[in-house]
């Protein structure tokens, strides 16, 4: 085999464990009505061993602020997050890069996660305003 066959090999290997990992972490589709993005999967929370120390985006992480982490979303991003259980939502800025769990698609603060009636984890669905 050539030098170049085995690199294009390993080439479309890369991708496709890409793309099986990627979805692996949350269902997205598109909301036709708005255009937008909407991720589901579980939401974590995040806060009292953070609070004060700085976020990936430079600003000192606050618990109590209306704030989260997305792994991908660009900071300062408004997004609405909705309890699929409770069906309460929240709208967050996006401040900091996470979660780092794998099957999570936003970590939330300590009062973003009390604001939609969140213990521990949950069902959500992340939408981009």
């Amino acid at each position: 085999m050539t030098k170049r066959k085995v690199t294009l090999a390993l080439s479309c290997l890369f991708i496709s464990a890409a793309a099986v990992s990627s979805s692996a972490f949350a269902d997205t589709r598109i909301d036709y009505r708005s255009g937008k993005q909407i991720q589901s999967g579980e939401a974590s929370w995040y806060g009292p061993g953070f609070h004060g120390r700085r976020t990936a985006s430079g600003e000192r992480f606050n618990t109590n602020d209306m704030t989260a982490a997305h792994r991908t979303l660009p900071f300062g991003t408004r997004v609405l997050v909705v309890n699929k259980q409770t069906g309460r939502s929240v709208v967050v800025r996006i401040n900091d890069r996470g979660p780092f769990v794998r099957g999570r698609v936003i970590d939330l603060s300590r009062a973003s996660a009390q604001a939609i009636g969140m213990s521990g984890t949950a069902a959500v669905d992340v939408s981009q305003l």
